[in-house]
């Protein structure tokens, strides 16, 4: 029977109790849980009855008269300090658990200050859902940052989804609401309930922090193990790999990245994706044999539609579960640095989706994003702008950032779209964008958040890198802060890209009035630290497949992408290719489909994947092919002027040897081609890519070609070649001549 208690023993704060039952509570603590008078109340709008065990007895809750509150008033300090509740739900269930509301909020005040002064990095340990034992009881602690909403509640597979269950306890100034749920156990899924601050309206979103999700179309978090300590976290084994990363200058190091989406690389005998583990296996043995150094990944931090390729990210802490969990991708990362592979992810802080979900005013407000959309909105993707000249967004990235860094061990992070976030008026039209305070096109706010990203990465994980996809002239991308630049390790080299490709797709009978684009680059090769990308970009959206794009028959297809990968590995940079280009894919990419492997049984692919295993290897093994790419001691032209005939002619350096490479780009042999080198000897090929094993005419030099004493070209000694019909030769010297 509904009964009113003793106004002596309690006394109902209406509007608490309004706000409470109302779904509009900032201060849920204010009515529920421990009285001042010894009793205790509970909110609980499924149960038909709600009973407290005290002493190993089971005692009656009383119901408040016309309210779905529960209150037990017995003697001033009688009741448990965290009382277990057995409750009788509308649907006959019964349910026993601790009640919440018997917990402050388990928030470290230190982090929390960090937060409120904007300098908080690792934002993980606040904000969430984090396993711990709080007041030696095992559970969950919720916090979640939306300063504008009228209440926020936890909602989940454990509440059977209703936000008046489990209203948080807003912190006042911070913004930030907090709650500790006992018992939960890892699994449970869940979202947060918030209801907009101004219209009223009530919305489900993802957890911002949360570091795992459902598999899409599922869009509700799971709580993960977060406990450094739990006898459950994953035991990594790659601290001899961390270490010599961190000794290691990758500056004068071959790195040589394959550029992976993992859902289309390879699928399963059913069609479907394999999951991290499996692909640690098959992958890592893949790029083994082929030698690259590096796996950059494309975005696999969560998101909701396949087609984005992950760059329309919802969750900037969980690995996607489209291939497993967060410790199948730490399984993956721990066995590539087992067999020295190193693991770039792609990282996107440009922009963001509007799915309803996910960040988009998040609060009821523009809360992530710029609430002006000559600011907020990229047009052009149909996706939102961070706003990271506010200290939260900004550390939301910055903690996402650090958190692939440190907690998955990844060796570098390719930064998407930085020149979006560098101009005011990218891809926009006049009068579409708002200036500066200088009145300038520069994002002053973006150019303060990436060097500080850059400055962190950096100090807190030595060794790792930070590359952006920049594609302006924006001076000193790579170089450090402290010298005025942005501070990233590299920058990928467009213009190189684009020009190469536009003078490659060319008829070679027409190249010769575009030889600049080959020589071109150098005049600002030492301008930034460059990565030469052959990209996923270049093989999507009707540009076609890398070999799709050459001119000719099919022989002479396949003869321009192999001299256009030997071009690739002579150039100063570090390489990169998407895969698919290592043998020389027929169709463009499809993100729905794994590559075409059975082209493999075919000669010609697979000898554009012989080549470049051979020039990966060569690559690897040559000082003077890697050790100064970004110094010019380590390239100088041999002659870059013979346009006549389409050829160049390089020197690459080391500390200790030279390679000679020479580049014909007409299907033409020049026989008789003479070129000047430094010094006399006896050289030979050791890379040609006619040779008939990588399917070529076999158009050769032999095994020893002998200077001559006859100075050509600037060089005081020559050799008199053979250059192959669209072909390149790499040639050193074997032993050295008197004259």
């Amino acid at each position: 029977m509904d009964t009113e208690p003793s106004s002596k023993k309690f006394n109902l704060n209406t509007p608490l109790m309004k706000g409470v039952a109302g779904g509009c509570s900032h201060d849920p603590f204010g009515l529920l849980g421990h009285q001042a008078d010894g009793s205790y109340v509970v909110f609980r709008p499924s149960a038909e009855s709600v009973s407290m065990q005290v002493d190993k007895k089971l005692l009656a809750m009383t119901r408040v008269i016309g309210t779905d509150f529960f209150v037990l008033a017995i003697a001033h300090g009688a009741l448990p300090k965290h009382p277990q509740l057995v409750e009788v739900g509308k649907d006959s269930l019964t349910r026993r658990y601790i009640d919440p509301y018997s917990f402050l909020p388990c928030v470290d005040e230190t982090l929390l200050h960090r937060f409120t002064q904007g300098n908080d990095w690792q934002a993980w340990q606040l904000l969430g859902a984090r396993v711990c034992s709080h007041q030696s009881v095992a559970g969950v602690a919720f916090a979640v940052w939306a300063p504008n909403a009228e209440r926020v509640s936890v909602v989940g597979d454990f509440n059977q989804w209703n936000g008046l269950l489990h209203p948080m306890q807003n912190l006042g100034s911070s913004g930030i609401w907090a709650l500790f749920i006992p018992e939960l156990v890892t699994g449970s899924l869940y979202k947060f309930e918030i209801k907009n601050g101004g219209n009223g309206a009530v919305v489900l979103k993802s957890d911002p922090y949360g570091r795992q999700f459902q598999l899409r179309p599922d869009t509700a978090a799971l709580i993960v193990d977060s406990e450094p300590v739990s006898a459950d976290a994953f035991q990594w084994a790659d601290q001899h790999w961390l270490d010599a990363r961190r000794e290691a200058s990758w500056l004068h190091q071959a790195i040589s990245i394959y550029e992976v989406h993992l859902g289309s690389w390879r699928r399963n005998d059913e069609g479907g994706f394999l999951n991290y583990r499996e692909l640690a296996h098959q992958l890592v043995t893949y790029v083994q044999a082929l030698g690259f150094t590096h796996i950059e990944l494309l975005p696999i931090t969560e998101h909701p539609f396949d087609g984005s390729w992950g760059y329309q990210v919802t969750g900037w802490f969980a690995p996607t579960s489209r291939f497993g969990s967060p410790d199948d991708f730490r399984y993956f990362v721990d066995y590539c640095h087992q067999h020295n592979i190193g693991v770039i992810l792609d990282w996107v802080p440009a922009h963001f989706p509007k799915d309803a979900h996910g960040l988009a005013a998040f609060d009821g407000t523009a809360l992530y994003e710029h609430a002006d959309p000559r600011q907020g909105e990229h047009r052009d993707w149909g996706t939102l702008i961070f706003n990271v000249g506010r200290s939260e967004v900004k550390n939301f990235l910055l903690s996402s950032a650090l958190y692939w860094l440190r907690e998955f061990h990844i060796d570098g992070l390719r930064v998407d779209a930085v020149a979006s976030m560098l101009y005011l008026d990218y891809s926009r039209e006049e009068g579409d964008w708002t200036p500066n305070r200088y009145g300038g096109n520069e994002n002053l706010e973006a150019v303060e958040f990436i060097r500080t990203l850059n400055t962190l990465s950096h100090q807190h994980c030595p060794g790792a890198v930070v590359i952006a996809e920049e594609s302006t002239s924006w001076p000193q991308v790579s170089r450090p802060v402290y010298l005025g630049g942005l501070g990233f390790s590299m920058k990928w080299n467009m213009g190189w890209m684009n020009d190469t490709l536009a003078y490659i797709e060319q008829d070679p009978v027409y190249r010769h009035y575009d030889h600049q684009k080959l020589t071109f680059g150098m005049l600002y090769n030492y301008s930034e630290n460059f990565v030469l990308p052959l990209s996923h970009d270049e093989v999507v959206h009707g540009k076609r497949s890398i070999l799709e794009k050459m001119p000719g028959d099919s022989w002479q297809q396949f003869a321009n992408v192999r001299l256009l990968y030997t071009y690739l590995y002579a150039y100063p940079g570090k390489k990169l290719l998407f895969m698919g280009n290592e043998f020389a894919q027929g169709r463009e990419w499809d993100h729905d489909h794994e590559l075409d492997w059975h082209l493999l049984g075919h000669d010609a692919q697979r000898g554009v994947q012989k080549l470049v295993a051979d020039l990966n290897q060569l690559y690897r093994s040559e000082q003077s092919l890697h050790q100064y790419d970004f110094d010019t001691q380590g390239f100088e032209w041999i002659d870059c002027n013979d346009v006549a005939q389409s050829v160049i002619s390089l020197i690459r350096r080391g500390d200790r040897d030279f390679i000679l490479i020479a580049l014909n780009f007409t299907p033409v042999p020049r026989h008789g081609y003479r070129i000047g080198v430094p010094e006399a000897g006896i050289y030979r090929e050791v890379l040609n890519s006619d040779s008939v094993y990588y399917g070529g005419s076999n158009v050769s030099n032999g095994t020893a070609i002998e200077t001559e004493a006859v100075p050509h070209m600037g060089s005081p000694f020559s050799l008199v070649l053979s250059l192959p019909p669209l072909a390149a030769i790499y040639l050193k010297r074997w032993s050295k001549l008197q004259f």
